[in-house]
């Protein structure tokens, strides 16, 4: 019982923190949170939603799919501003990215904190009525700086599967699923003579592959009943914006 006081005494007098934790255990934890602020801040930066204000002095999410991402400004803005968002959506990432490298490392898994981070920032942004995008470029650049070897097998897919069919969507969801089971095989094959295979990669593939397919699910049911947009990859004179309201109201109008 007296053990029991002199423990609790300890506790009220040196905090939980200095009576079970070291000095190192702390400043990695206040550099996870670290790293996951700043990221999610940086991720929140939703260039499509920047670059139709400052451009155009009007809110992509106002047209098309009401999506805040590079697919939907390509369709209603055209190239150049896709371009510019695609942009600035891979830096942000990639510099949440390098934060967390440098403040946790890659050893304890900083890169995957702010890729996931920045995701989430990207998808909910906090300056933005956590309203954004899809997630896929953010999704993108992250794989790219984790595995360089995964990331050119996807574009590769990615690349051939919008060539033929022409849907955006079907490529980054096949992309989506292909991502762990390349994550588990490399590592497998990579790994196999030491016989180490890294359980934090395919927990984090699995992740990002189930984010990204939930956040096309709309697309998804579009797919299946013929109704998804193609991309085109001719330039056109003049390109005719739709408002989300407008495009509902032509969906019943089929319906009809």
């Amino acid at each position: 019982m007296q053990e029991f006081f002199t423990a609790a005494a300890n506790l009220f007098v040196n905090g939980i923190v200095a009576s079970y934790f070291n000095t190192e255990t702390v400043m990695l934890i206040l550099c996870y949170i670290i790293t996951a602020l700043a990221s999610y801040a940086l991720g929140s930066l939703n260039f499509a939603v920047i670059i139709s204000k400052a451009k155009y002095n009007d809110d992509i999410r106002k047209y098309g799919s009401g999506n805040a991402g590079m697919t939907n400004m390509l369709r209603t803005y055209g190239k150049g501003a896709a371009a510019l968002t695609f942009a600035g959506d891979a830096l942000k990432t990639a510099l949440s990215i390098v934060i967390g490298m440098a403040l946790v490392g890659s050893v304890h898994g900083g890169n995957y904190v702010a890729g996931f981070f920045a995701m989430l920032g990207h998808v909910y942004p906090c300056y933005y009525g956590f309203k954004g995008g899809k997630g896929v470029v953010a999704a993108a650049t992250t794989i790219l700086m984790l595995d360089p070897r995964i990331f050119l097998i996807l574009i590769a897919v990615f690349v051939i599967v919008v060539a033929i069919w022409r849907y955006i969507s079907l490529g980054s969801v096949i992309c989506a699923m292909l991502y762990p089971l390349l994550v588990y095989i490399t590592g497998n094959i990579f790994y196999s003579k030491t016989g180490i295979n890294n359980p934090v990669a395919v927990i984090f593939a699995f992740v990002i592959a189930l984010f990204i397919i939930v956040l096309h699910r709309k697309n998804i049911e579009r797919l299946m009943t013929g109704k998804e947009s193609k991309i085109s990859f001719k330039s056109k004179e003049k390109k005719k914006k739709y408002t989300v309201s407008q495009d509902r109201k032509n969906k019943n109008k089929h319906s009809r």
